[in-house]
């Protein structure tokens, strides 16, 4: 069996030896045995440390803080020398690092969080070596249990689609509900189901605890309306049996449908509480889209309007600025206003002097002497300066300056027009000695333009 120095140092026990095939001829000589006596010492070795025990189980609760002390594990050195230890967790994974122990009194803390819903038990080594001899070393194995606590309110399992018929009767199951925990709960687990207190007074639907970890949802009324009311809300309150106890509400939608009398449920949809019987969704999408063409063509038509307004407004205004005609000349007749009426300008009494042709370069240039104007001209004066004063002020008007020149070709002329825009002669060709036969009145054309030489005394 194997010895060990520290139970038992030496062993001493006797021995005896004795022949089997005894001779009688020698029979009397004596005994033929003999006894010794054997002493066996046990020799010391270096060992290594020995845990008290074979294996450790300890507990520890999921909220407990960090560095809170669980337990211990204890080794000690049965040497003659008796030489001190030192605990290390044997290092394999990651889940080790949840726990640290202490290297001289062997106590385990926690080093992180706990989640019991994540890992219920750890399990791991830890190793204990003598500190005169690191490489004697024992392990031993550790289990921690993780106790739930109850940190989780339950609630309900899945997302119900509970509906009630618009003919139901009181007293009518319409749905049967189970809750669930996240918390690992444990054997005898409860539930209880009831209303919340806002909702217990409405005579609508209740709650009816089964005892069972189950509940219904019953009905109070007689008959539901889809036109007063499509939706309910019904607030339910599920409690645990656990320490501390936790509870939630969970609301439940309840929808009003059209059944048979079977309690079939035939329609549930929106837009059943509002058509007429026989109306269907086809007929229903026609309509909506009749309406949006409708709707469409009114806006299209709003904007041409609109569009048309604004092209006419544009056009009236490049037709003014179109018609300012400049007129360089003495006067070109009727002829050359029939897009612009000048009737408002017309003097009643016309201004016989001054009376020099610019349509047509003369052949000897003369610069008549200027005359102050005549009081008979204050009319157009004013008119110039009132036109002038309003595009000064007028935000829409080009950013240029228009001069418009009017003169006059006289009241009462018989000379029809003097313009040669449309004269297929140049200058050069025409005969201007007819002018001196018109009369005093163009006098001053006929000195310009007769074979007389320009004389500027001679102009008035």
């Amino acid at each position: 069996q194997p010895l060990d120095f520290e139970t038992k140092k030496a062993y001493t026990f006797k021995v005896e030896a004795s022949n089997l095939h005894l001779d009688h001829r020698f029979h009397s000589v004596g005994p033929f045995k003999d006894t010794a006596t054997v002493k066996i010492n046990v020799l010391d070795m270096d060992e290594p440390p020995v845990f008290s025990k074979p294996m450790y189980t300890m507990e520890v609760y999921e909220d407990t803080p960090v560095g809170t002390i669980i337990g211990a594990v204890t080794a000690q050195d049965l040497d003659a020398g008796s030489s001190s230890v030192r605990y290390f967790i044997d290092w394999k994974n990651d889940v080790d690092s949840y726990f640290t122990i202490d290297a001289t009194e062997g106590t385990i803390a926690t080093n992180e969080l706990l989640d019991r819903e994540s890992t219920a038990q750890y399990n791991f080594s830890i190793i204990a070596s003598k500190v005169s001899n690191p490489l004697l070393a024992s392990k031993v194995n550790v289990i921690i249990n993780v106790l739930d606590v109850n940190e989780f309110p339950p609630e309900i399992s899945v997302p119900y689609e509970t509906s009630v018929c618009e003919n139901a009767k009181p007293g009518q199951v319409i749905q049967t509900i189970t809750a669930a925990d996240k918390d690992l709960s444990p054997a005898g687990q409860r539930f209880s189901f009831k209303l919340s207190s806002e909702a217990s007074n409405k005579p609508n639907f209740t709650v009816h605890d089964y005892r069972n970890n189950t509940a219904g949802i019953e009905t109070r009324r007689n008959g539901y309306s889809r036109r007063q009311q499509e939706l309910y809300f019904l607030p339910v309150v599920i409690e645990d049996s656990s320490y501390p106890v936790q509870s939630s509400t969970n609301t439940l939608t309840i929808r009003v449908c059209r059944c048979d009398s079977d309690g079939t449920i035939q329609s549930c949809n929106v837009e059943a509480i509002f058509l007429p019987v026989g109306l269907s969704t086809g007929a229903l999408i026609a309509i909506l889209l009749c309406i949006v063409i409708l709707l469409v063509i009114v806006v299209l038509y709003v904007a041409l309007r609109r569009q048309k307004k604004k092209d006419t407004l544009m056009t009236s205004k490049e037709d003014i600025r179109d018609n300012v005609i400049h007129y360089d000349d003495e006067g070109g007749g009727e002829e050359d206003t029939q897009a612009f009426d000048i009737g408002a300008l017309r003097n009643p009494k016309v201004i016989e002097d001054n009376k020099i042709r610019r349509d047509i370069k003369p052949d000897t240039l003369r610069f008549p002497r200027h005359r102050p104007p005549a009081e008979d001209n204050r009319d157009i004066r004013d008119f110039i300066n009132q036109r002038l004063q309003e595009n000064d002020v007028d935000p829409s008007a080009p950013p240029y300056d228009s001069l418009a020149t009017y003169a006059y070709e006289g009241n009462g002329s018989v000379a029809e027009s003097l313009s040669s825009i449309d004269s297929l002669t140049t200058e050069a060709d025409q005969d201007y000695d007819y002018l001196s036969d018109w009369g005093p009145r163009f006098k001053v054309l006929a000195d310009m333009f007769g074979e007389e030489s320009y004389n500027p005394d001679k102009v008035t």
